[in-house]
């Protein structure tokens, strides 16, 4: 989701007990133990959150939302005496109201409440609003809203009608994962807590407004769109996007969204699969609640490929040159609407337990619709990626736990990583091994998603359930058994403890091997070479060929020109997925005779997936004057956050100084006179963690 930081950890932190010792007495987790989730200030414990209602108005001419948040709670704790929402400092509280509804018969008491803004961390602030205690009883319901303007906060993106797609209008959208919604409305920004919400909101004429939501209206005359969702969801979930967006319907309940001059490509490339994987997704795991499945394609400007916000998941344009990554990419938000949207985890420490499951699942409907050898090449694909991210990290980095402690002030993003995904996965795989039939399991995993549907849980959650659904399982001391106990899954460092058998891919993934071998040879044989055909490969086929390639980097220039005399051309017509690894190899062997090829690729694309990993990869080798010249070239074309990011990369700092930089800019850099290797590069790019929530 972004660039992997290194978070400080707390490696200290009492470990979640296994399945078998309670850590809390009787029941669920969940109901009798108080959940930490030091990512909120929030006092969430002391309010059943039971609706909230938001109204806005949308000024593009100053990228502001104006408006009011109204919020249904109820106090569960006796004296509670203040009510302590997230916020950030982009959002300017004006005024704090209450209603509270008269007892027996009474009016209604309306009062004008105090409030204070206190630090909490970087990424944002705690509203404390002081209760009045004639006010506040146990179990009877309040009324509070909030009046304020939202600027440019992390949640919000305003896009420059040159930003877009079709630039011609003007677009906004909002990205909630992990904790960026506080600076979007006041909110107990934790996934343990889980409300319905409904909006009001106005635009000037020619919008369209979409939200993550299960209902919607429009009035043309008075320009204002009405959403309600349902069902509960966290507030992350909460998403708009409002631009010039038309739709076309692609099955009984989906729809695509998107600029006019991308709609037809959006169409074609899902046709029906949509409904398709939707089915097949319902016969593994159940009824699909949402009603609707929508999807919206967003500009290069969107800050990660997908999100599985409900009803309408967002996804960025860019994904549509490659037919497969979209195909995995959807579906893996598909399989959301059951792992991390019906059921979430509780708190941002186990995000496994959306992202963990979802990836199987995903996996399993792949292997239902496509087959288990392309399911096997893309998850070869995958667990090829997560390796490599561990030996940049190193096997005892706390960072590939699944359980992965942080301290306070730590933001949840920076544990966005592979091992959430695919650590995670081999973790289900595993649990759906010891049950020994898949079949079972996914009878399992319907009955999970029955038991805990609309809830947030925790791993001794799901692992409690599974040891009482599987409860042969549980008397043979499964969740102990040496090497693969459970504890050590959730809490140990390093790599999965084992992984899922493969084998069925080898037909596709063989050949690719096959021809990394030929290229690690001392001589490669260009007659042998030339016999595999990369132009009859699929698109994973040919990406875990380069990546292997690039992790044999440095290559000699003697290799490196025959890769390109075999390669190029044939690569540039290619999707992007494709190209961004052949240009990766290019940079980091300092391969100058491609170098027009990076500038032209750079030109093109402008999102953040595409640009972050080229950067690193010039600037930590020998071509940053040349990065530097290509970033003056196209900075006009990037989202504003995009240029902060690059200009870290280029200048080691926040800000740049333009006045510096003309020294930098006066000629591309000659080749060398001898071949160039990279220096090894620690950096973890955007492209080594997932891509996608």
């Amino acid at each position: 989701m972004a660039e992997l930081q290194r978070p400080t950890l707390c490696c200290c932190r009492k470990v979640l007990a296994v399945p078998g010792n309670k850590s809390c007495e009787g029941g669920r987790s969940l109901a009798h133990c108080r959940l930490v989730d030091v990512a909120s200030a929030s006092n969430f414990h002391s309010f059943k959150l039971r609706h909230f209602h938001l109204d806005l108005h949308l000024n593009f001419a100053v990228k502001r939302m104006t408006g009011w948040q109204v919020l249904e709670l109820t106090p569960v704790q006796p004296g509670v005496q203040s009510l302590i929402l997230d916020t950030h400092p982009s959002l300017l509280i004006h005024s704090v109201d209450c209603k509270v509804p008269g007892a027996s018969g009474a009016p209604d008491v309306f009062l004008s409440l105090t409030y204070r803004i206190e630090p909490f961390t970087d990424y944002g602030s705690s509203l404390n609003i002081s209760l009045p205690a004639a006010v506040v009883r146990p179990h009877r319901a309040l009324r509070v809203t909030i009046r304020y303007p939202t600027t440019d906060g992390p949640a919000t993106w305003w896009l420059d009608a040159e930003l877009t797609c079709g630039q011609t209008r003007p677009l906004v959208f909002t990205q909630g994962h992990s904790v960026c919604n506080r600076s979007f409305f006041p909110c107990f920004d934790t996934p343990a807590v889980k409300s319905t919400y409904s909006a009001t909101v106005r635009v000037p004429e020619g919008v369209t407004v979409l939200m993550s939501a299960s209902r919607s209206a429009y009035s043309k005359q008075d320009r204002v769109f009405q959403f309600s969702m349902e069902y509960p969801v966290p507030a992350y979930l909460v998403a708009l996007v409002a631009g010039d967006l038309q739709h076309a319907d692609i099955g009984p309940r989906s729809r695509v969204w998107a600029e006019p001059c991308i709609l037809t490509c959006a169409v074609s490339k899902l046709g029906g699969n949509v409904e398709r994987w939707l089915n097949v997704a319902e016969g593994l795991f159940g009824p699909y609640v949402w009603g609707r499945y929508d999807i919206v394609f967003l500009p290069p400007s969107f800050p990660i490929v997908a999100m599985e916000n409900p009803c309408l998941t967002f996804i960025i344009s860019s994904i549509l040159e490659s037919q497969e990554f979209l195909l995995i990419d959807v579906i893996h938000e598909i399989a959301h609407g059951w792992f991390g949207n019906a059921v979430t985890n509780a708190t941002w420490e186990e995000m496994w337990l959306s992202e963990g499951l979802a990836t199987y699942a995903q996996r399993r409907i792949t292997t239902e619709a496509y087959g288990e050898a392309f399911t096997c090449l893309e998850t070869v694909f995958r667990l090829d990626a997560l390796h490599r991210q561990m030996r940049l990290l190193g096997d005892n980095n706390p960072v590939s736990k699944l359980q992965a402690k942080f301290e306070p002030g730590v933001n949840p993003s920076s544990l966005m990583n592979l091992f959430t995904y695919e650590k995670g996965f081999c973790f289900v795989s595993y649990l759906s091994q010891l049950c020994g039939d898949i079949k079972r399991f996914d009878s399992f995993l319907r009955a999970y998603i029955e038991k805990f549907r609309f809830s947030s849980v925790i791993a001794q959650d799901l692992l409690d359930f599974f040891l009482g659904f599987f409860p042969e399982l549980k008397e043979s001391c499964v969740a102990e058994r040496e090497g693969l106990e459970f504890e050590r899954w959730l809490n140990g460092c390093g790599p999965p403890l084992c992984e899922p058998d493969l084998s069925a891919g080898r037909a596709l993934t063989g050949p690719v091997q096959h021809l990394c071998d030929l290229w690690g040879m001392d001589a490669p044989d260009p007659q042998v070479i030339s016999t595999f055909d990369l132009s009859s490969w699929s698109t994973f086929q040919t990406v875990l060929f380069l990546d292997r390639l690039l992790d044999r980097s440095p290559l000699s220039q003697e290799v490196m020109s025959l890769l390109s005399s075999c390669y190029s051309a044939l690569l540039d017509g290619m999707n992007a997925e494709v190209q961004i690894r052949w240009l990766q190899i290019v940079v980091r062997n300092s391969f100058y005779p491609d170098l027009p090829r990076v500038r032209s690729f750079l030109h093109k694309h402008t999102s953040r997936m595409y640009t972050v990993p080229l950067y690193e990869d010039l600037c930590g080798g020998v071509m940053k004057c040349f990065a530097v010249e290509v970033f003056y070239q196209t900075q006009a074309r990037l989202h504003p956050n995009l240029c902060r990011t690059l200009q870290q990369i280029l200048f080691q700092s926040s800000a740049l100084n333009t006045s510096t930089a003309p020294s930098l800019l006066t000629s591309p850099p000659s080749a060398p006179s001898s071949p160039t290797d990279p220096p090894a590069n620690g950096t973890i790019a955007l492209r080594d963690v997932n891509v996608s929530a």
